[in-house]
């Protein structure tokens, strides 16, 4: 067994980690030591005791890394190690770096310059308008977007860099061949064919209460610089400001409404010190001295060419109601004859396709350049 098969297989070990490996290497002295049948009481190594010994030494002989990279390969996924050229220099930084990482698509060196864009679940069409909107100018400018392919603010940040013709990557709280959640399976299609969908799970693993907090690491470490742009007190979006934080990444957040309960995380943030944001400019600013000069020479703003976007014929109706002035939704539901709810969730569609913009008051206009 190679030293990089050993990390595959110590990653498919439960119940140990990337901190617990360590030990091991630096007591035995690589990877592939610790499956040397000789290697036979491991209870003496810092961290680990004797359940967790006869545990690995019972593990170490279940597990088949060769058969895995196959089972891989045969899904489209490719497993990179610390050993291997594409495995992110940024994530080696961090004290807990995963072991392995399953790849569809690709990481590639522009990676380094990248950020994170995270948030609620349940939220606005506010906070899903501000992270695409967010997303997008940052795809533009050269960053790349890092985010978890949750629904909410992490699916409005992938569709925005994507909208840019930019990069996105997208690291999972499950093993990639249990995407969660499935409705986003046309999504990371469409970021492993231009970025890349990562996890650190072995196959057939599926998502639960732990891995998704855990994976939240690797969306900051990926990062140099983590933006929260809508998180209620308790969202698990604020596990990415903790490992932000100890990992030594700038942390920003969005202001919201001091009523809203979707916006009570990220005004805290603020109050405790994250950088406000109320436009990308905010962002770059942190960055200059940290990147080439030409990824800030890239246009900010979106282009000049609205492309052509599909409208069903109720978004059609939207339009055209709102076409000689700006109403408020119950205004524009009776103007279009249309239930107020289902004039809601066509709304927030519309936004995320940038067809209409949301004011104070649920005041909703025509994008500026829509007549253009």
């Amino acid at each position: 067994m190679t030293d990089r098969e050993a990390y595959i297989a110590l990653n498919m070990i439960e119940g140990i980690g990337p901190i617990k490996v360590q030990s091991l290497i630096e007591a035995l002295g690589s990877p592939q030591a610790i499956f040397d049948p000789e290697q036979s009481d491991l209870r003496t190594v810092k961290g680990i005791g004797e359940k967790l010994s006869e545990s690995i030494l019972t593990q170490r002989t279940q597990v088949d890394p060769q058969a895995e990279i196959e089972k891989a390969e045969a899904l489209g996924i490719h497993i990179i190690t610390p050993l291997d050229d594409e495995y992110p220099a940024a994530l080696k930084t961090i004290h807990d770096p995963p072991l392995a990482l399953y790849v569809r698509g690709k990481f590639e060196p522009g990676d380094r310059h990248a950020l994170g864009i995270v948030g609620s679940r349940k939220c606005t069409s506010y906070g899903l308008s501000t992270a695409d909107r967010l997303a997008y100018q940052l795809a533009q400018t050269g960053f790349t977007v890092v985010s978890g392919l949750a629904r909410g603010i992490d699916t409005a940040a992938h569709q925005g860099a994507l909208k840019a013709k930019g990069r996105t990557v997208a690291v999972l709280g499950a093993a990639i061949d249990q995407l969660y959640p499935p409705e986003n399976a046309d999504l990371a299609d469409a970021i492993a064919s231009s970025g890349a969908v990562i996890s650190e799970y072995p196959l057939g693993r599926p998502a639960d209460r732990q891995t998704f907090p855990y994976r939240n690491r690797i969306i900051s470490g990926l990062s140099m610089g983590v933006i929260v742009v809508e998180s209620g007190a308790k969202s698990g979006s604020l596990h990415t400001v903790d490992a932000a934080i100890e990992q030594g990444r700038s942390v920003f957040a969005v202001p919201g409404r001091i009523d809203s309960p979707a916006s009570k995380g990220t005004n805290r943030l603020i109050k405790n010190g994250a950088k406000l944001v109320d436009n990308v400019g905010d962002i770059l600013e942190e960055f200059e001295l940290l990147v080439p000069p030409g990824l800030f020479e890239k246009p900010l703003n979106a282009p000049s060419a609205r492309p052509e976007v599909p409208l069903s014929e109720d978004e059609q109706t939207l339009v055209k109601a709102l076409w000689d002035e700006e109403l408020d939704v119950d205004s524009l539901a009776r103007a279009a004859g249309l239930p107020s709810a289902k004039v809601s969730a066509l709304l927030v569609g519309l936004e995320m396709k940038r067809v209409v913009k949301m004011l104070p008051g649920r005041v909703v206009e025509l994008a500026d350049d829509l007549r253009n």
